[in-house]
């Protein structure tokens, strides 16, 4: 009977392919068991992968012992891995309970990607969804958090030596159709035992609560307490989908002209849309939307991305992880800015018909009018310089306005000074009139911008 209804869940649902290849998260309790167990016996190719986080001592062990043992009973390929969860906790400041998902999901990302697998299958079903819904009801969620979970998913991770290059990961929940009753009278019936992770019996942590006291008391009040809250969740789903169809269109729009007037911000729901895939919580994107009035230059961070106001628009672009740090230029050579540039610097004779360079990525100025070392450094407030072409000298502030660019651009504008503190470039921009090739130049200085 649970084999039949999995198996229309996952037709329904496009979960899996017939040919796909799957991992399955076996952590030995009865729900990975069972999904294990139930996609062999539908005749989809699945390994499974086993993550001992050596939180439980013994029973860490013992949970690894007893997986190592199923698989080799059932003949299924087992991947085992092994994580110090306490110190990963630690070095990057996050909860043991994150640092547990972070870990098993980056890892579920590297073996699918190296290994070829199609997704990884976790053992999430009906009572989990309830228990989440609860738990982002409590902590204030929006529509998303109420609609559950997700049979199938796909994200991008950063991860360990790839962090460059974002890895697909596709997760996928076959279970979401059943019940943990249905699950262990599935396993009864079978003779399959299973171990019990002794921490899910303590109600010390907000799901476990729920789980061990919430939701037995809901269904003692209304019997279909826990299936009613997961109808809910399905409907709200449903509201989700027909909602994000309508706002889909003015999202692109919004997108596609780099930056979101605060004019068109009709609401907050699409505020929530638009800023959630950035990694803004929802209570910052309350206050954004609180102070959609706020003067130029106000900024909001989330973990990875900053949104700054700028004269009626808000910009959001990713966080820099490295942020450029004055550098001293001694002499010729090539010079390496960023992942991004690189600073070509040649000094050469005039030659016969010099003209001046037309790209914006390339200067030529009078070797014998500046003095080195060079310095390139971030603008700082009351920096001028005579743009070429001019007489009288600019605030580099304003000069930067005047070519209309961002304040998220003006930040990372780059400019070159000569050892007295004059500026020779606005890097890509304009060359200083001082610095200019005359008739009596004999040397140039000649400086190049390489994009990597």
């Amino acid at each position: 009977m649970l084999n039949r209804k999995v198996e229309t869940f996952i037709r329904q649902q496009h979960l899996l392919q017939s040919d796909g290849r799957y991992l399955v998260a076996l952590s030995g309790g009865a729900d990975s068991i069972c999904l294990l167990l139930v996609l062999k016996r539908l005749g989809y190719f699945v390994e499974a992968i086993h993550c001992n986080f050596h939180l439980r001592g013994e029973e860490s062990d013992r949970d690894e012992d007893f997986c190592r043992s199923l698989c080799a009973e059932k003949q299924i390929p087992l991947h085992l891995v092994h994580f110090d969860t306490r110190e990963y906790a630690q070095l990057h400041k996050v909860s043991i309970e994150m640092a547990a998902r972070q870990l098993r999901y980056h890892h579920f990302a590297s073996l699918c990607h190296d290994l070829g697998f199609d997704g990884v299958c976790v053992a999430h079903h009906q009572d989990d969804v309830a228990e989440t819904v609860l738990m982002n009801l409590i902590r204030g969620s929006g529509i998303k958090g109420l609609s559950g979970i997700k049979p199938k998913i796909q994200q991008r991770l950063r991860v360990g030596a790839k962090a460059g290059i974002p890895i697909p990961l596709t997760v996928i929940r076959p279970l979401l159709c059943v019940t943990r009753d249905e699950i262990e009278h599935f396993l009864k019936e079978i003779g399959q035992d299973y171990v019990t992770d002794s921490t899910n019996l303590v109600p010390d942590v907000l799901r476990n609560k729920i789980r061990l006291q919430v939701l037995p008391l809901l269904d003692e009040i209304a019997p279909s307490a826990s299936r009613n809250i997961v109808e809910t969740a399905e409907n709200v789903a449903f509201a989700e989908e027909f909602l994000d169809q309508a706002v889909s269109g003015m999202m692109e729009e919004l997108k596609d002209e780099g930056s979101i007037p605060v004019s068109k911000i009709k609401n907050e729901y699409l505020l929530f849309r638009i800023l959630s895939d950035y990694g803004f919580t929802s209570v910052q994107i309350k206050q954004i939307y609180a102070h959609l009035d706020a003067p130029t230059g106000t900024e909001f961070r989330s973990e990875s991305h900053i949104l700054v106001f700028d004269r009626g628009r808000l910009l959001i672009e990713e966080l820099e992880k490295n942020p450029f740090h004055e550098m001293r230029i001694p002499e010729e050579g090539t010079y390496i800015l960023d992942e991004t540039a690189k600073l070509r610097i040649e000094r050469m004779p005039k030659p016969e018909g010099f003209e001046i360079p037309r790209s914006s990525d390339v200067i030529a100025v009078d070797a014998d009018r500046l003095q080195m070392p060079l310095t390139v450094r971030l603008p700082q407030e009351g920096d001028r310089f005579t743009p070429f072409g001019m007489q009288g000298s600019k605030l580099v502030s304003d000069f930067l306005t005047d070519q209309k660019l961002s304040l998220l651009e003006k930040r990372r504008q780059l400019i070159i000074l000569d050892s007295t503190g004059r500026i020779l470039w606005v890097v890509g921009l304009r060359p200083d009139n001082h610095f200019r090739i005359t008739a009596s130049t004999r040397t140039i200085l000649r400086l190049t911008i390489e994009k990597q």
